[in-house]
């Protein structure tokens, strides 16, 4: 079992965990993130979320599996699960649970769930394929891994913005240097493959925001992650002046106020078995 004293599998969560990231998370859901699986889960499956955030996707899946099903969602960071406690009690989810705890040693009794998620946590941690080894650890027997992670390289926009380049230059210089890989969803394949898991399928979807609405919340989103979490530290190691990290911010207000925009973002996904199940 991989744990957290293993220093070459730990890597600084890069977005970090402000109120503008977790809210940014947090209208996530099942249907936008899970849709590459839920075909596959069942009433009464047991769930095992890890690097839940604020629980929106969790909550979801909970709902699914319904009362008589167990979801367990964890994360490193007690603020991402102090949120998703809070989100649980609006729901009036009484069975959900919510715990600290981490990625490669999650406080849960191995092999007895059969379902086990991660949604863009891969791409933080310095060694994902020991990440997917433990979670097929997690699986009971004929359980299933499932990730989907982003792919920063992948983006595409319009129209052209050299502020919103910057701004990919920058976050992946930045997640590499503590240790991430921000271009993970195009390596979930070979990550799973590395850590011998039985691969069923490998896949991709997205998410586009080019609606009136979905363009002004995703553009307020980055811009306020620009100026308040993680971004503005890590953009400083790299060499980036304030004014350099606001007219980053300031393009992403600018580009979510044109009609024309379109911006894409894709996903690696894969579902996959321990060879042993």
């Amino acid at each position: 079992m991989i744990t957290a004293t293993d220093d070459s599998a730990l890597a600084d969560y890069s977005h970090g965990h402000d109120q503008s990231v977790l809210a940014s998370h947090a209208v996530r859901t099942a249907a936008d993130s899970c849709g590459y699986f839920l075909d596959r889960l069942k009433p009464g499956h047991r769930v095992l979320d890890l690097g839940c955030g604020p629980g929106s996707i969790t909550l979801d899946l909970a709902r699914i599996v319904g009362p008589t099903g167990q979801v367990v969602g964890v994360d490193a960071a007690p603020a991402a699960i102090e949120a998703a406690t809070r989100a649980a009690a609006a729901r009036g989810d009484e069975r959900t649970r919510f715990l600290v705890g981490d990625v490669f040693a999650p406080p849960v009794e191995a092999g007895t769930f059969d379902v086990v998620h991660a949604h863009q946590m891969l791409q933080h941690l310095a060694d994902p394929v020991a990440a997917l080894q433990v979670m097929g650890q997690m699986c009971a027997p004929g359980g299933v891994v499932v990730a989907r992670d982003a792919d920063y390289a992948g983006m595409h926009w319009f129209p052209a913005s050299a502020a919103l380049s910057f701004w990919r230059e920058i976050y992946s210089a930045g997640a590499r240097a503590h240790g991430g890989e921000p271009d993970a969803g195009r390596r979930l394949l070979s990550w799973a493959n590395t850590a011998g898991l039985r691969v069923i399928s490998a896949g991709a979807s997205t998410w586009t925001y080019a609606d009136d609405d979905s363009r002004s919340w995703w553009a307020r989103s980055q811009a306020e992650r620009v100026r308040r979490s993680n971004f503005a530290a890590q953009a400083a190691e790299q060499g980036c002046t304030p004014d350099q990290v606001e007219q980053i911010a300031q393009g992403w207000e600018h580009w979510g106020a044109n009609p024309d925009g379109w911006f894409c973002m894709p996903h690696g996904e894969i579902i996959a078995s321990p060879e042993w199940t």
